[in-house]
């Protein structure tokens, strides 16, 4: 089941949703069926080739997402 990003056309409100076989999304929050589906950050560069640029892990020291020597615990 993939997850496909959304902006709303009616509302402009910017979602992400499962998408179930043949069903037809709406908006979480006008309930309208005028969507545009978003390029995804995931999606970018699949399939052709480049590899994504990593990005760092959690600091060893107090678990901060942004990596080692983000916090002041160091």
């Amino acid at each position: 089941m993939p997850i496909y990003e959304y902006r709303c056309a009616a509302c402009d409100h910017r979602f992400e949703t499962i998408v179930r076989g043949s069903e037809a999304p709406s908006c979480p929050s006008c309930r309208s069926t005028a969507l545009e589906k978003q390029l995804s950050v995931f999606a970018v560069g699949a399939g052709d080739g480049r590899a994504l640029p990593a990005m760092p892990g959690p600091c060893g020291t107090c678990g901060d997402p942004r990596g080692p020597g983000a916090c002041s615990m160091n």
